[in-house]
C-alpha cells in the first residue's frame, strides 16, 4: 500500500476503495451508487492518454462484470456542466438493453444525481454513503479485473 488516502479534489479517498492505480491516475468505487487537475484542458497529453486508457480497460471489465451490452462515459467539465468535484474524472456507467426508454434520459438522471451530491456534500440528509467496508468489498471485486 503506497498511501492511506488519495486526494480527489477536496476529498480524501481511502485506499481500500481504490482498485487500480497508475503513476498518473487512480480508479475507485463511487461513494454514492481521476487525475488531480480541475479541467480536461488542464491535462497533460500523458495524463489524458492514461485517463482514457484506464477508462477503456475498465469499461470493458465493468461491461462484462455487470453483464451489460454498452457503456456511457460521462465527463462534466466545469461547474456549469454539472461537475460537483473540481477534479477531472470519468463516470463509467454499464448499460443494458431497455434500461431507459429513451437512451438520452440517462443524462437527466446524471444531472439530478450531481445536484443531489452537491446538496449532500453540504448537508447529507437524504442519501446514505456507502461505508468504507462496503466500498472495500466492491473495490476488491474490481481488483480482480485484468488490466
Amino acid at each position: 500500500m503506497a498511501v492511506e488516502y488519495y486526494d480527489f479534489g477536496p476529498h480524501k479517498i481511502h485506499h481500500s476503495s481504490v482498485f487500480h492505480t497508475t503513476t498518473l491516475s487512480f480508479a475507485f468505487v463511487n461513494l454514492r451508487p481521476a487525475v488531480p487537475v480541475k479541467r480536461v484542458a488542464d491535462l497533460t497529453d500523458d495524463e489524458n492518454i492514461d485517463l482514457w486508457n484506464i477508462a477503456k480497460q475498465l469499461g470493458r471489465q465493468l461491461e462484462s462484470y455487470h453483464k451489460a451490452s454498452s457503456l456511457t462515459f460521462c465527463i462534466q467539465d466545469g461547474p456549469q456542466a454539472g461537475q460537483s468535484v473540481p477534479h477531472v474524472h470519468i463516470h463509467i456507467l454499464p448499460r443494458k438493453n431497455g434500461d431507459y426508454e429513451n437512451n438520452d434520459d440517462i443524462y437527466e438522471d446524471i444531472n439530478v444525481k450531481e445536484k443531489e451530491l452537491n446538496r449532500a456534500l453540504e448537508v447529507d440528509i437524504e442519501r446514505r454513503d456507502s461505508s468504507i467496508e462496503e466500498m472495500a468489498i466492491e473495490a476488491d471485486e474490481y481488483k480482480k479485473f485484468a488490466f
